[in-house]
């Protein structure tokens, strides 16, 4: 039964970290650069945000972590949450089907953050999670506006732009009303 247990943390755990994007190339300080404007302000955003969703992730809930570090009840709440976050999030590679419902993984990442919130404030420790969520998600927009997208290489359903190409034979179309 224990074999059983350690097997599957070790697949969890692998499989999260096969999401992770390496972080040499998260953290390359030769692709950090100033935007020239708003437009490039906003697609460096929309970009950094979607290739490195699960890095940013790991960053916030660090953060998180960091700030509870003087409160040991809100830290067992929030590693019992950190297992449900690898567990439903990190491991894996499918959509999760919960009672014949279906849930990607922005769904899940918000149902989880709100979890993990409302719990660390339950635990009374809000103002240490407000604190904590404002400097995380301030240090993953900072990067994010300033780490360049030119050497990153998506694929077109991981764009926030949707698929730009199709596998369409037609040029021209298939307009057809059904």
């Amino acid at each position: 039964m224990s074999t059983g247990l350690v097997f599957q943390v070790k697949e969890v755990s692998q499989s999260a970290i096969a999401m992770l994007r390496p972080w040499g190339e998260l953290l390359e300080p030769t692709a950090l650069s100033l935007p020239s404007n708003l437009s490039e302000v906003t697609t460096r955003l929309a970009q950094n945000l979607t290739h490195f969703r699960s890095n940013y992730t790991l960053v916030l809930l660090i953060v998180l972590f960091l700030s509870l570090i003087y409160h040991p009840v809100s830290i067992i709440v929030f590693l019992i949450i950190f297992a449900a976050w690898l567990v439903l999030y990190f491991s894996r590679d499918q959509p999760l089907e919960v009672f014949g419902f279906t849930f990607g993984d922005r769904v899940v990442m918000v149902i989880l953050g709100l979890v993990t919130v409302l719990a660390l404030v339950l635990t009374h420790v809000w103002l240490n999670v407000v604190v904590s969520v404002v400097i995380g998600v301030g240090l993953v927009s900072l990067h994010a506006v300033f780490r360049g997208t030119e050497d990153l290489v998506m694929d077109d359903q991981e764009s926030p732009y949707g698929a730009l190409l199709s596998d369409d034979q037609d040029p021209s179309g298939n307009y057809t009303i059904m």
